[in-house]
Formats: structure tokens, C-alpha cells, sequence
């Protein structure tokens, strides 16, 4: 239970403000589908964070506890000084002719090829490293972007604008940099396993 718990949390912090989580509003926006972007989403997060838990996952299997101990460590201080690092989403990331394929075949493209490499997908794979729980670490990662972004999608950018974006992603590395500093100590080890 701790890995879907950890996961939805750290998910669901580090998505908010996130170019995956503006990529949501863009689409929202453009189609005026918002059931159909939400199902996109959802696809498009299993399929890319279940690949991301599992090499997670089998990147354990071949590294030794002790070390995989430091990457994980390490790897979970390194994202909470990218997350204090505002998103934006960038002209190559925005959808291109595919769009026409309608709102659901466009968001599950996009959010698919837009979340490989973003901060959502290797907090999951070192997530799946670290507890090793293929399903939970994708079930957890997966509902955090939805809790983050379906409020994104019906809301708008009334909700963006509001948001303490600066604040959110403060607590979002600090999530983060618990979560290294745990991994890297003997309480770390006790607490988390």
C-alpha cells in the first residue's frame, strides 16, 4: 500500500503545473471534449508509466540493493530541484496534424510522446525501482496525474491562474528530497523497507 500511496502523492505534486498538466488545458480547450481528453489521458498515462514502473522495476532486479539504494537516493534529490524549476510547454510539444484524428486519439498521443522523459515519468521509474511493485507504482503514478490534471480539463485555466504554482512545486521537491534524503539513510531503510 505504501507504493501507491508514495506514488499518487509525489505524482499528483509534481504534476501540478507540469507541461503534461498545461498539455491537458491546451486539448481541453481545443476540442470541448472533456470526457474524451480525460480518457486519453488516462491510456496514455498507463501505457507510458507502466513502461516507466517497469524498467524501474527490472533496473532493481539487475543492480544491487546497496546501490540501487544511492541511484534512487539520488536520483529522487535530483527531481525535487527539477520540480522547483517552472514547466512550460514548448512549440515542439504542442499537437500537431494527428489532431484531426479527434480529442481522444490526439490526447493519448500527445500525452503519451509528451510525458516520455518528463519529470512525472522518471519520478516513475525511479518509483518502481524503489518498491518494486510494478502494478501499485503504475495504479499510484497513474491516478495522481488525473487527480492533478482532470481538475485541469473540466476547470480550465480559471484554476490554473488561481494556483500558488511557486508553492505547489516547492512542496512537490520537498516531497522529493524526503523521499532521497529517506532513501539514503539507515532510517530511510527502516521507513521505507
Amino acid at each position: 500500500m505504501d507504493s501507491l500511496l508514495v506514488s499518487l502523492a509525489v505524482v499528483t505534486a509534481a504534476e501540478i503545473g507540469d507541461k503534461t498538466q498545461l498539455l491537458a488545458l491546451l486539448l481541453a480547450a481545443k476540442f470541448r471534449k472533456p470526457w474524451a481528453v480525460v480518457a486519453g489521458i488516462f491510456v496514455a498515462t498507463i501505457a507510458n508509466h507502466g513502461l516507466a514502473a517497469w524498467l524501474g522495476v527490472e533496473v532493481a532486479r539487475w543492480i544491487g540493493p546497496e546501490t540501487m539504494r544511492w541511484i534512487v537516493g539520488l536520483s529522487f534529490i535530483a527531481m525535487a530541484a527539477w520540480t522547483l524549476v517552472p514547466d512550460k510547454m514548448d512549440e515542439d510539444d504542442q499537437p500537431k496534424t494527428w489532431e484531426k484524428a479527434g480529442a481522444f486519439i490526439a490526447t493519448t498521443i500527445a500525452f503519451f510522446l509528451v510525458e516520455i522523459g518528463d519529470k512525472t515519468q522518471i519520478a516513475t521509474v525511479a518509483l518502481g525501482a524503489r518498491f518494486g511493485d510494478l502494478l501499485m507504482v503504475t495504479t499510484g503514478t497513474t491516478l495522481g496525474m488525473l487527480i492533478a490534471d482532470v481538475p485541469a480539463v473540466f476547470v480550465g485555466n480559471a484554476m490554473a491562474e488561481k494556483l500558488p504554482l511557486k508553492l505547489v512545486r516547492m512542496v512537490a521537491a520537498a516531497l522529493f528530497a524526503i523521499l532521497g534524503v529517506l532513501a539514503l539513510t539507515d532510517v530511510g531503510k527502516a521507513v521505507m523497507g
